[in-house]
């Protein structure tokens, strides 16, 4: 793990915005696979550094091996600091067996997760429906873009899900979506009410994996994402995923975080 020091915590200019998410939008807040690279305490001072109270857990944050003692400690750990748990995730869902599926969903529950994003096959999709039933668990398939041979659109997603239980709906992310040519605010639009969770990136080539950038110095259409999801009335968690600079990621997480408000700010005016 890295190191860094409390001045290194601090960033200058950039103070934290008020810790809840107005009533009337949705809940901004970071994936802590942005931070990987950190230990889980580290992690949660960099989350709070930033200014919101809402995240979303990615296993080197909390392990899915952990005992259920270990579980409640970081649960724990996470909720004294704070920090609202939206949900974790990306869990790999592509087992097809219910014993393997039903500890993910053990893992969730004992971990306070009220949302699990996975990334599934068509044949464990109507497992998992099953389980998100039984444990009241809502359960977000993320697109990971053309690489991925199951889901790697909105569009494919939304196909498998749309005559499920409402337990069931779509992680759209972003900057997967836009690699695969579609437009990413039609695809927000398409999933309506099956849109449970986001992952938010910036890409400066909008077809180019490896342009990712700060949110607001690349290409994607971020203003008009935010307008759908308030003509959507949308409540739900808008995380971002910060995939570059993993030895120092805070800046740019912080430097996407003050567009994305002013973004917010501008629309509220």
């Amino acid at each position: 793990m890295f190191a860094m020091t409390g001045a290194a915590l601090a960033a200058p200019g950039l103070a934290p915005a008020a810790n809840e998410a107005p009533a009337d939008t949705f809940q901004l807040g970071v994936a802590s696979y942005s931070l990987r690279e950190f230990s889980r305490s580290l992690a949660i001072k960099m989350v709070k550094q930033v200014g919101t109270p809402y995240i979303n857990i990615k296993e080197f944050h909390l392990l899915y091996k952990s005992s259920p003692e270990e579980l409640a400690k970081g649960r724990a750990d996470f909720e004294k600091a704070g920090l609202k748990i939206l949900g974790g995730g990306t869990i790999s869902l592509q087992k097809a067996d219910d014993a393997d599926i039903k500890r993910y969903f053990e893992y969730a529950k004992a971990a306070g997760m009220p949302l699990m994003v996975v990334a599934p096959t068509a044949q464990t999709v109507p497992m998992i429906e099953k389980f998100a039933q039984q444990y009241n668990i809502k359960v977000a398939i993320h697109n990971h873009g053309p690489e991925d041979k199951h889901f790697p659109t909105p569009q494919s997603a939304l196909k498998a899900v749309k005559n499920m239980h409402p337990n069931m709906g779509l992680c759209i992310d972003i900057g997967h979506t836009t690699r695969t040519g579609v437009d990413v605010v039609e695809a927000i639009a398409e999933a309506g009410p099956r849109l449970l969770d986001m992952h938010v990136k910036d890409l400066r080539d909008l077809m180019g994996k490896g342009s990712q950038c700060v949110v607001g110095e690349g290409a994607m259409p971020i203003p008009a994402i935010f307008k759908q999801l308030k003509k959507m009335n949308y409540r739900a968690g808008v995380m971002l995923e910060y995939e570059i600079e993993a030895d120092n990621p805070l800046p740019g997480i912080q430097r996407s975080f003050a567009y994305m408000r002013g973004v917010l700010a501008g629309m509220k005016a």
